[in-house]
């Protein structure tokens, strides 16, 4: 099993320099250098590793994807011990770990610093734990009627506390879980004076987040409702939340969870976790979630499956050799797929921007900065920068000091906190905002080209207008409430 997660770990070292920034991390990098307890989109964990990694050395990619390899590793070993959990040896826990590393989402997510990968992780210990929890007390892993140690609840409610701090889905499979151990059991390991010790663990570690959105206004939610809306690039509509269940882990792979899920649900000790899957699957389709949401899930299942496959697999070599090339081929599939394995230039004829709308959000970055510098040079000293989004603002930040551009400013999500453009700016560079939409803003709006990452790389930002806005209608002090945008 370990010796997987090293193999794992290394090939997502080596691709992890490859391509550029995600729009997303250049957000968190920005996000670290307003440190908050809370951000309209997310809690603090993911943008205070931004800021540590930035401290160590600011302009190194692999550095800031690190803390992402280490939690995608991870979830790696979860899957291993796992199925050691379920009495699996050395061969289903390898093979447990080996389907994860395979997996579409673990590799994607690996590759990239953001809140999901973390998400994962945390999913994977809290499985894990659970299952300690629901463990006899002998250690042997045979299901008996005797007490399970209660004590896990702690390390459980710690976990799901970090776990909130980093992304407050995590609530969901928590709850999930208990009321599956209500509905199914096993009901005794919830009658211990620790488990309200881990839900008040929990609750006083997720506290200050909570604190920071009831006092501006739970934007938390608005944000939700834009993504169930579509507003996210990686939205999804109910018949492709369904859908793509079945490539999350790679479509090789599903035969295997679905196996794993029906045994477990077989087990009266572990049926909570099929209960729970049902459970996450009704409420994040209902309300509107994206389909990578119930990635937590499929590690467990997967290790439930690999435990009686490893058992038929025996010592039939012929049998591991047919099973260990449909590992390796979803493996390549999803490198492929969702690292940055092909050359730039290949990209616009291959199929991975249609499958992988990630990918295209890290290239172009320095040249859309370049662009927008190339104007900024032909405009006076009193230049305020406004953008559509928060990637592109990150991106001048991150590669906006050759040219002389100033600390951007954006309604999105949390730039829109950081304040509103100098009142002193006679001028502002718009960057992909629609002309009737600075029209509001300005009495006189000047086109200024368009971002170009000259690849042929449709991305959200290719295309986009740049304009130069003077005449500022009103104060910005009375223009800004209008320029909040969530999603």
């Amino acid at each position: 099993m370990y010796w997987v997660a090293g193999i794992f770990a290394v090939v997502l070292v080596a691709f992890s320099n490859r391509y550029g920034y995600h729009r997303d991390e250049l957000y968190f990098l920005a996000a670290g250098r307003h440190p908050a307890w809370g951000y309209a989109d997310q809690p603090p964990f993911t943008p205070l590793v931004a800021r540590a990694m930035s401290a160590i050395d600011p302009e190194s990619l692999p550095l800031l994807r690190a803390p992402a390899v280490l939690a995608a590793t991870l979830v790696v070993v979860c899957a291993g011990l796992m199925a050691r959990e379920f009495g699996g040896g050395r061969a289903a826990q390898a093979l447990a770990a080996a389907a994860v590393a395979s997996a579409a989402l673990v590799q994607g997510a690996g590759h990239l610093l953001s809140t999901a990968v973390f998400d994962l992780a945390a999913w994977a210990l809290l499985g894990l734990l659970v299952l300690r929890l629901l463990r006899d007390p002998a250690g042997d892993g045979a299901a008996t009627d005797r007490r399970p140690d209660p004590r896990w609840w702690l390390a459980i409610g710690l976990v799901a506390g970090l776990g909130l701090l980093n992304k407050s889905l995590l609530i969901f499979p928590a709850a999930a879980l208990v009321i599956a151990l209500l509905m199914v059991g096993p009901r005794k390991v919830l009658a211990t004076r620790y488990f309200p010790a881990a839900v008040g663990l929990a609750t006083v570690l997720w506290l200050p987040y909570l604190w920071w959105q009831a006092h501006n206004g739970w934007p938390q939610w608005d944000v939700g409702r834009a993504i169930a809306g579509g507003s996210s690039g990686t939205s999804d509509s109910p018949i492709m939340f369904v859908l793509l269940q079945f490539g999350l882990m790679g479509p090789l792979l599903t035969p295997l969870w679905i196996y794993g899920l029906w045994r477990l649900w077989r087990e009266p000790r572990y049926r909570a976790f099929p209960v729970a899957y049902g459970l996450l699957f009704v409420v994040f389709l209902v309300t509107g979630g994206k389909a990578y949401y119930m990635g937590g899930m499929y590690p467990i299942l997967l290790a439930a499956g690999a435990v009686p496959l490893a058992a038929w697999l025996g010592r039939r070599r012929e049998r591991w050799a047919g099973v260990g090339a449909v590992v390796t081929v979803n493996a390549l599939g999803s490198a492929v797929l969702f690292l940055p394995v092909l050359p730039v230039p290949a990209l616009p004829e291959s199929p991975v921007l249609a499958v992988n709308y990630d990918a295209g959000e890290t290239i172009g970055w320095p040249e859309f900065v370049r662009r927008i510098g190339s104007v900024r040079a032909g405009l006076g000293p009193d230049v305020a920068v406004l953008t559509a989004n928060y990637g592109e603002a990150g991106a001048i930040e991150r590669f906006g000091a050759p040219y002389d551009l100033p600390t951007p400013h954006s309604g999105h999500n949390a730039y829109w906190w950081w304040g509103p453009p100098p009142d002193t700016a006679t001028e502002v560079l718009a960057v992909g905002i629609e002309r009737d939409q600075l029209a509001e803003l300005c009495a006189a709006v000047e086109p200024a080209g368009r971002l170009d990452n000259g690849l042929g790389i449709d991305n959200d930002e290719q295309g986009e207008p740049l304009f130069v806005c003077r005449e500022l209608r009103a104060p910005w002090s009375e223009l800004w409430p209008r320029a909040k945008h969530l999603g």
